[in-house]
């Protein structure tokens, strides 16, 4: 197959480069790296199967040409990490919006229909009062004026670009809603709380919580999220909103101490306000965790990685990673 992964310098997107090239695919990508660094890709780029394009989606001279020689594209560009979201407003809906409608665009006018995954987010449920969030329930957001929900409307925009694409084009198309997705490659410069805490954790540097740390969360390991995309797309269930995640959640302040004693670190546990970490106050998901019963009914997927079995495989990268 030739796989064309949009973002494939980011955190996830390296990681569908690197299962379709052991698969023996053949994988172009396309990142401007404002998020990604290209390190994460560097371990492929002697790989005669794959082929790396710096240029921004919204822009790139050659998006129809790669969409033409595509059998499968994941559309993984966007702007990420909370930090990001807030310094860049005006990036979040240039890179989210106005990208996923070139892609599509060229599509039509490549006049080929390969499948399109595009990856949404959790962040669309908000702050829901159900244990569980399923695809059918109603989306509510608050105030405009709160900063993070920009990014959370970008992603719903696309979820509409996608699906009116799908509906009147016949572009096959389907819709992942992840849900924190963790692993190897993610960085804690734009906030990310796993990353920084295993730094931290390893370094015996306090581990920082914001805000009073009772958030609950549900981690899923990268190569989990990657292996449920996958089946989704082989399974050609296009035009479905599907949730991708871990089902068990834990707060953040139970996360730090997990990743202390299992790192065996000496590292003290603080809290900071939101504004200090942040820059400015903003409302938070109290509570996010998936409703995968329409993953497991349109796929066969299972769960590979524990939470533990994660965040043992990062502390043991992060202490045997090479320093400078």
């Amino acid at each position: 197959m030739n796989i064309f992964v949009t973002g494939g310098c980011g955190f996830i997107g390296s990681h569908l480069v690197e299962y379709h090239l052991e698969r023996g695919d053949t994988v172009q990508t396309l990142d401007n790296l404002s998020s990604g660094p290209e390190a994460n890709i560097e371990p492929f780029k002697n790989n005669p199967n794959f082929r790396f394009d710096r240029g921004d989606i919204s822009t790139w001279p050659h998006l129809e040409e790669a969409i033409k020689a595509s059998d499968r594209i994941y559309h993984m560009a966007s702007v990420v990490g909370i930090l990001q979201v807030l310094a860049e407003p005006v990036q979040v809906i240039s890179s989210n919006i106005q990208g996923c409608v070139r892609l599509f665009e060229s599509i039509l006018k490549s006049r080929t229909r390969p499948p399109v995954i595009i990856a949404s987010s959790s962040m669309l449920y908000g702050n829901t009062d159900k244990l569980y969030s399923n695809e059918e329930d109603h989306l509510i957001f608050h105030s405009a004026n709160q900063s993070y929900w920009r990014y959370a409307i970008s992603k719903l925009a696309e979820e509409a670009v996608g699906l009116a694409y799908y509906q009147k084009y016949d572009i096959p198309t389907i819709l992942v809603r992840l849900f924190n997705v963790v692993g190897p490659r993610q960085t804690g410069r734009y906030g990310m709380v796993m990353p920084r805490f295993v730094a931290q954790a390893c370094k015996k540097e306090p581990l920082t919580v914001y805000g009073d740390g009772t958030q609950l969360r549900s981690f899923c390991d990268v190569r989990d999220a990657v292996a449920a995309m996958v089946l989704l797309a082989e399974n050609k269930v296009n035009g479905e909103i599907v949730n991708v995640g871990h089902n068990q959640s834990i707060s953040i302040n139970e996360l730090a101490t997990l990743i202390r004693d299992r790192s065996q670190s000496s590292s003290d546990i603080t809290h900071i306000s939101y504004r200090e970490a942040y820059g400015e106050d903003f409302e938070y998901i109290k509570d996010r965790r998936p409703d995968l019963s329409k993953l497991y009914q349109l796929t066969d997927f299972k769960h590979q990685w524990t939470l533990q079995k994660t965040i043992d495989d990062l502390i043991f990268r992060y202490s045997n990673a090479p320093r400078e």
